[in-house]
């Protein structure tokens, strides 16, 4: 910047000439003129100091001056920085409002592709539970049917474990139910009794045959076995044909009269011909119950065994020892049939049916 211009220097005033002092009466002429020379000197001096005071005014002034004017191009200097930063300043604070802008356009985005990602996770991992689910069951479903078929546990067993270890690795809350069941038909499935079918069944058999051996209610008495320790064997062709008389008439005349205690009157009413016949309906129900066990149908194996122990009861002789041992050989197989209801995973079914319809 620039500085003021020097004032010039303010010129003394020239020295007048000193005027002639009258002189009065009775002055000394050299005294006047030293007083004259005394003042010119004093003036001459003052005016001397008042010029070296302008002197140093005039340079304080410019040293104010330059320090002023440096100061005035500092300022314009700092002002022209200020400007140029408060410029830079708003360009930044433009650029930033862009950026943030797009930034929260971006956010907005990435907002929007993370829900559309999660419902798109969730729709996976639907469909993965859902896949989960179906596959579990159609497992299920076939163990059952292979321990219908084998009346076995191990089939449905097998599959409920699987099935354990893949809701445990699958790790998802939405089967936690199915796992809790599983769970449940697995200790279910393990503390039940299976029944053994070929036991039953051989049992079955053995009744059949001995039905034949069995003494209807209203039949003639069987005669007891001869024991040949407590008889006297004749020798003689005469002893012999005397004993077997003897035997015949006796035989003959026990048949004669028969006195016996029947519960039942249709046992009474039955023809000693149609023991024939009774047998067979007997060895029939017998044989159906086979059959139902064979097909795991147990309801109708045990209404069979259930009708022969009632036609056992009923049209034989109860005093015998043999149909004794068949009504308590059939009580048995009633009891172990009872018990051949095999085991189903019904709980797990279920509650994989309410997993499926997103309960």
């Amino acid at each position: 910047m620039s500085s003021l211009p020097p004032t010039p220097p303010t010129e003394p005033a020239a020295a007048l000439p000193a005027s002639p002092v009258p002189l009065g009466p009775g002055t000394d002429p050299m005294r006047s003129v030293t007083v004259s020379r005394a003042t010119l000197l004093v003036l001459v001096l003052l005016s001397g100091g008042a010029l070296l005071w302008s002197a140093m005014l005039w340079q304080k002034l410019g040293t104010i001056q330059e320090q002023l004017a440096r100061q005035s191009a500092d300022s314009g200097a700092a002002a022209v920085e200020a400007r140029a930063l408060a410029r830079q300043a708003q360009d930044i604070a433009q650029d930033a409002a862009a950026r943030q802008a797009v930034l929260e356009s971006r956010l907005t985005e990435v907002a929007l592709q993370r829900s559309q990602l999660e419902d798109l996770m969730q729709s996976l991992s639907r469909s993965r539970d859902d896949n989960l689910a179906v596959e579990i069951e159609s497992a299920l479903r076939v163990a059952q049917q292979q321990t219908q078929l084998t009346g076995s546990a191990e089939p449905l067993l097998a599959a409920l474990r699987t099935a354990e270890q893949r809701l445990d690795r699958a790790g998802q809350p939405r089967l936690a139910r199915v796992r809790a069941a599983v769970g449940r038909d697995l200790a279910r499935v393990r503390a039940a009794s299976v029944t053994d079918v070929p036991g039953v069944l051989a049992r079955l058999d053995e009744l059949a045959r001995q039905v034949d051996d069995l003494p209807v209610a209203n039949g003639p008495p069987r005669a007891a076995p001869e024991h040949n320790a407590d008889r006297k064997v004749p020798t003689s062709a005469a002893g012999i044909q005397w004993q077997r008389w003897r035997d015949a008439v006796a035989q003959e005349a026990r048949a004669l009269v028969r006195v016996s205690r029947i519960a039942d009157p249709e046992a009474v009413l039955l023809e000693p011909e149609h023991a024939f016949f009774l047998r067979e309906n007997l060895k029939l129900k017998l044989l159906n119950a086979r059959l139902s066990l064979l097909a795991r149908q147990n309801d109708a194996a045990r209404a069979d065994v259930i009708e022969a122990s009632e036609a056992l009861r009923k049209y034989f002789d109860q005093s015998s020892r043999r149909t004794q041992a068949a009504a308590a050989q059939l009580q048995q197989v009633q009891a172990q049939v009872r018990l051949a209801e095999l085991p189903r995973a019904d709980e797990t079914l279920a509650a994989l049916a309410a997993a499926a319809a997103g309960k």
